[in-house]
């Protein structure tokens, strides 16, 4: 085989490792990435005072626990006098299948260190899970 045919198939054969390797980074985005991306879509919502549109885009399990008013209502009392927030800085992503006083699934529980104008410091736990739909919905959400 001449020289620049063993280089063209050693070429093709690096491409053909290059594009696996490509795949699976893609394949392998996280189930911590994704639960993470879920939830700053949603974090964003609460954010701009959007409410009621958080409730509309939390998961099946969240929405069969507490009402729409009763949601609306929850944030209004607790954000309110916590102010705008000003910062969040991821923690922790951790996936589970097992948490407790949930059915079993797969959730993403994420931490956020966050400021808000009332409160210098707290922790933000949104835990985002894969729902009926084949997509990612928060289905918890609570501020310490």
């Amino acid at each position: 085989m001449p020289y620049r045919s063993v280089q063209s198939v050693l070429s093709i054969i690096l491409l053909i490792f290059l594009a696996g390797l490509a795949t699976r980074a893609r394949a392998q985005q996280t189930t911590e990435q994704l639960g993470q991306q879920a939830a700053d879509a949603w974090l964003a919502l609460v954010d701009s005072g959007e409410y009621a549109k958080s409730w509309e885009q939390a998961s099946s399990l969240f929405k069969s626990h507490v009402s729409k008013v009763a949601w609306q209502k929850t944030l209004k009392s607790t954000l309110g006098p916590l102010g705008k927030n000003k910062s969040r800085t991821l923690k922790s992503a951790k996936y589970a299948t097992t948490l407790p006083g949930v059915p079993d699934g797969r959730y993403v529980v994420i931490e956020y260190e966050s400021s808000f104008e009332g409160k210098q410091s707290a922790i933000e736990t949104i835990t985002p899970m894969l729902d009926k739909d084949g997509l990612w919905h928060v289905s918890g959400y609570y501020i310490k």
